[in-house]
């Protein structure tokens, strides 16, 4: 028998972007640019790979989220523990997923962001004012891959 269950929310955001799931995949998984969409990072795209995104701390949070890549199918699907549930990494154990479909000419880009308790609110409310800015930003550095 197991215990109860948490239940926790996600954070998801589409966008059409006009760019290649090559493009797209390369600005999601190579370090230097993630850094330019995202935050200063050691990213590596292995299964099992243990890294940091880094950025200014604020309140709550050291400025570091330790990560872990769970799911790595080129050029398709992306995914990575995003938190490993320490204080200094403010609490969060939630998973990113990202999923690119071909359509239109371009790519249809989906992140997910989930695993949100009800503990996690500041978390969900901070990642859900930033993760819009951060795609589209992800969207220009992929439109300027080469």
């Amino acid at each position: 028998m197991t215990g109860p269950t948490e239940d926790t929310r996600s954070l998801v955001f589409e966008r059409q972007m006009p760019h290649s799931a090559e493009k797209i995949w390369r600005a999601l998984t190579q370090s230097w640019l993630i850094e330019e969409w995202l935050m200063k990072n050691d990213f590596v795209a292995e299964v099992g790979h243990r890294f940091t995104v880094r950025a200014k701390p604020l309140p709550g949070w050291s400025g570091v989220t330790n990560c872990e890549v769970v799911i790595v199918q080129p050029p398709r699907l992306l995914a990575y523990r995003w938190g490993d549930g320490t204080e200094s990494d403010s609490g969060l154990t939630t998973l990113v997923t990202w999923t690119l479909t071909p359509r239109n000419g371009g790519t249809l880009l989906r992140m997910e962001q989930s695993g949100f308790r009800p503990r996690d609110e500041l978390g969900f409310k901070r990642m859900g004012g930033k993760w819009p800015q951060w795609i589209e930003r992800l969207g220009r550095v992929a439109g300027g891959v080469e």
